[in-house]
């Protein structure tokens, strides 16, 4: 099971024990036609006859077997089990009797240590994992306190894990709150987060087990990717150690890519792949601000469709023979880069982009005179990220804000070319298997499904398809009156949906909770609360993921939590995500969706003609049933191809500039 581990620490060279990583290759056309042959022919065929979920309960009975003696145990014959434990997982084979004896000792640690005793689907889930598997557990199963098993058995075993997971405040509370079993079984615990100096990011991976966030992790990589070319290759950095002269390992502050179990896997994997990650140095230019502010004077006098077009699924704007014509004439008397055919044309598009593209409060934010970007699929703030190629110049200055200085690229890599480095991958969410053929063809890794702890009780209620954005929020309005008394929670997709959703629930007097990129300073403290009779929050996406919403005396009672998603994503499984907040853990709980024609993905991917035709519907109301799934199922599914397309792209010239750098000598 864990073979390929033991034979990659033992075979590695000098060079590699320098810095462990999986070596990235292309494989040969014959092996890709007989996996692609496997994948399509014999493995649905062999998965017909083996079910995956009976081995993963075999495992638990066998684990089971040891929980008598180790439940007698007083403490201090616990901690020399632990010792026993370690010898046996030391040469990293990880037999599936010594893994169910250690999984057992966990479990038990974990009741005494923190009051939480593994359920038996969290057991399946950690050998799953251990596996190398993509986990998929139902929103509110326990990840967090099933992602110890697989940590644990791997750290004991004497191999670096990190635990990544999606921001700062889970890698610290995750950290925190599982730091009692990992003392007990004598196992150091690190977190790395964002502002942490080099030598604070060194000892955090140092540790037998680091919690990082997927961004934290990433440049760190590339930091010590720059550090590596520049001190040359190595066997060179080996060499080096070996004569005591450590300057160039003392410059690295992870230790490799060993064993990573990625929480949230699906966010990471594929939401976040579409963009690549760039390490980046700051230079100035005292003329940045003049061109931005003239190049947005000259775009805010050019004419839609006569002087340029834009497209909003490619998220790009293209410039007419008539656009270009009245940039050349209002470019005579400025000189300078505007003398320039491509440089003018090119200023003015960046402009046209920032202008017609990127809109506050719903791709970025303004705070404290700096423009922030926000994730569109967490909602969340993304500290020290910038659009490249001048665009975030463009934004500050349409901002009225200070400009930063531009970026020049040091390392790029994708997340798709970083995991798949790592020794052994595995991964966990909610949300699988929307994303497991694209998981197992990009990062090699199979999808398995564990089952529910308790039988759901969710109930998913009649949607809604208003015809304009107005009616929608009246709807949203009088679902929040209907409920009863119950807690609500109202998932909004932007900022700006967000703050308009308060002012109408304001208008309506009805007291609530506002949770988006502008406080996520107090996620955990609005979440907390959100469980309480009669409570309604408005939040973005970041609402979802990773903290539960825990019920109040007397909510069982009422129905549970009732959750209602005012926006479809571009993904049915992120809407899966903001349903699966209630009727967790077996708790009574509804959910429904409430959308309008007017949302910006029917906007964008639902073809001009059906619009016409549902435009010429009734209005004042909602539409049928059929009407809504047919046009959910076709905007969603060009919005994934959409998606999908981009993170090939991404991939592919990630893989090109690969090869174009190393030929160079320059970092990837």
């Amino acid at each position: 099971m864990f073979d390929d581990l033991r034979l990659n620490r033992q075979d590695a060279s000098l060079a590699l024990r320098a810095y462990a990583e999986r070596a990235e290759k292309k494989p040969h056309w014959r092996d890709r036609f007989a996996q692609a042959l496997f994948d399509a022919i014999l493995l649905p065929a062999w998965r017909r006859f083996h079910d995956p979920a009976v081995g993963l309960q075999r495992f638990v009975g066998l684990s089971k077997a040891h929980e008598s003696g180790f439940s007698s145990a007083t403490d201090g014959q616990l901690a020399e089990q632990v010792g026993e434990v370690r010898k046996s997982l030391r040469g990293g084979r990880m037999a599936a009797e010594d893994v169910a004896r250690c999984f057992a000792l966990i479990r038990e640690v974990s009741m005494r240590q923190i009051g939480q005793r593994h359920f038996d689907s969290q057991m399946m889930a950690g050998w799953a994992l251990l596996k190398g598997n993509l986990v998929e557990m139902e929103t509110g199963e326990g990840k967090t306190l099933a992602a110890t098993l697989p940590a644990c058995a791997v750290a004991l075993a004497g191999i670096p894990v990190h635990v990544v997971t999606v921001n700062d405040y889970l890698a610290e509370r995750d950290a925190k709150d599982m730091g009692p079993i990992y003392a007990f079984l004598g196992l150091s615990v690190g977190t790395v987060v964002q502002g942490m100096p080099a030598e604070a990011r060194q000892r955090a991976y140092a540790c037998d087990v680091t919690y990082c966030t997927n961004k934290e992790l990433a440049f760190d990589y590339l930091r010590d990717r720059v550090a590596l070319m520049r001190a040359g290759n190595r066997i060179h950095i080996a060499l080096a150690k070996l004569r005591g002269a450590d300057a160039a390992t003392n410059r690295l502050v992870l230790r490799g890519l060993h064993f990573a179990i990625v929480d949230e896997a699906d966010s990471i994997f594929i939401d976040e792949a579409r963009t690549p990650l760039i390490l980046a140095s700051q230079s100035g230019d005292p003329e940045e601000q003049n061109r931005c502010q003239q190049a947005l004077a000259m775009a805010s006098q050019l004419a839609h469709t006569t002087d340029f077009a834009v497209d909003p699924r490619e998220r790009s704007v293209t410039l007419t023979d008539s656009g270009k014509e009245r940039i050349a004439v209002a470019s005579v008397e400025l000189g300078g880069s505007w003398s320039s055919k491509r440089g003018r044309e090119e200023l003015v598009i960046q402009a046209l982009t920032a202008l017609q593209l990127f809109h506050r409060d719903q791709h970025y934010i303004v705070t404290e005179g700096k423009v922030q970007i926000v994730d569109e699929f967490t909602g969340r703030v993304m500290a020290d990220r910038s659009w490249e190629q001048g665009l975030h110049q463009m934004i500050e200055a349409k901002e009225h804000c200070e400009l930063t200085g531009r970026r020049g690229t040091l390392a790029r890599i994708t997340y798709q070319r970083l995991f798949r480095r790592y020794l052994r991958l595995c991964g966990m969410t909610g949300t699988a298997r929307e994303v497991a053929r694209e998981v197992k063809a990009i990062y090699r890794i199979d999808a398995v499904k564990v089952p529910l702890h308790k039988r759901s009780q969710r109930r998913v209620l009649s949607g809604k398809l208003c015809s304009t954005t107005h009616e929608k929020w009246h709807a949203v309005v009088d679902a929040v009156k209907q409920a009863h008394g119950r807690p609500v929670l109202i998932g909004t997709r932007s900022v700006k949906a967000s703050e308009e959703l308060t002012r109408q629930l304001r208008q309506a007097g009805i007291d609530h909770a506002l949770l988006n990129a502008k406080q996520d300073h107090d996620e955990a403290e609005i979440i907390a609360q959100a469980g309480r009779p009669g409570c309604v929050t408005v939040a973005t996406n970041m609402a979802g993921r990773g903290t539960d919403i825990r019920l109040r005396n007397g909510v069982a009672e009422l129905g549970g939590l009732h959750v209602i998603l005012t926006e479809f994503h571009d993904a049915r499984r992120i809407d899966r995500q903001l349903f699966g907040r209630c009727a967790r853990q077996g708790d009574p709980g509804s959910c429904q969706f409430i959308v309008s024609l007017e949302d910006e993905l029917f906007r964008s991917y639902l073809p001009s003609a059906i619009c016409s035709w549902l435009a010429r519907l009734p209005k004042g109301g909602t539409f049928s049933s059929w009407v809504m799934q047919e046009a959910r199922r076709w905007i969603q599914r060009a919005a994934e191809r959409r998606n999908a397309q981009v993170r090939s792209q991404s991939l592919e010239l990630d893989r090109r500039l690969e090869k174009t750098l190393a030929f160079a000598g320059e970092p990837e």
